[in-house]
């Protein structure tokens, strides 16, 4: 009896590995705002922290992280240095706040480490990019492991869900199961998200979240914390 020989999908299982929590890029020390908002009590029970994390979503998720990495990831596959430095810097532009920059910088510095470890090798140029902007690493490591960009789009869109989520289990604080229950729910937004993401012009990219941005500055001289943002 003939046996089939299966091929594994090396690029959805690569795609788990980038939105993995055990990535080594510090992506569970921060908060990005959220300890601050739990602090004061803008979040302090499961529907504010559904309502905290659909609004990032909806803003500088769909309307900033998701366009730039279509970008990044195009600009990667053509080889344009250039553009991929530019978009990266305009990233670290849009932060607003110390904590966000800093968090976005240490972060790529991380991933320029670890890429060239996973065999991903980055010219002088492009190892430059990433590391002022993780967005960066993200985008180069799915472009050249063949993860197609929407799945690579609502892959980074679930990983920043569930790690901000469980951020805010910890914090409010709230049991495992209500934070299960809100990445469930939230999940289903992810498609509709990142279409409207891939599909925004140039000069409608940036997005603002004045909430989040007075969090994140008031975190800055938060006295009793746990995370970096």
């Amino acid at each position: 009896m003939a046996t089939t020989t299966i091929e594994p999908d090396l690029s959805r299982l690569r795609l788990l590995q980038l939105v993995s929590p055990s990535l080594p890029t510090g992506a569970f020390t921060y908060s990005q705002g959220l300890e601050w908002a739990v602090e004061c009590g803008w979040v302090s029970d499961e529907q504010t922290l559904r309502e905290w994390l659909i609004s990032l979503m909806e803003t500088g998720m769909s309307q900033l992280e998701i366009p730039l990495l279509a970008r990044l990831y195009r600009a990667s596959a053509a080889d344009d240095v250039a553009t991929v430095t530019y978009w990266s810097r305009y990233l670290i532009a849009c932060r607003e706040t110390r904590e966000l920059r800093e968090e976005e910088q240490n972060r790529g510095r991380a991933m320029a480490s670890l890429l060239p470890q996973l065999g991903i090798d980055l010219p002088p140029e492009t190892l430059a990019a990433v590391k002022c902007c993780q967005l960066t690493g993200f985008a180069v490591a799915a472009q050249r492991w063949h993860i197609p960009l929407r799945q690579a789009a609502e892959g980074y869109l679930w990983g920043w869900l569930e790690n901000i989520a469980l951020a805010g289990v910890k914090i409010v604080p709230l049991g495992q199961t209500a934070g299960q229950q809100i990445i469930a729910l939230l999940s289903g937004e992810i498609p509709r998200l990142v279409n409207a993401g891939l599909t925004l012009p140039d000069d409608s990219i940036g997005a603002s979240c004045p909430a989040q941005a007075l969090a994140s500055s008031l975190h800055e001289t938060q006295y009793t914390r746990i995370y970096r943002s």
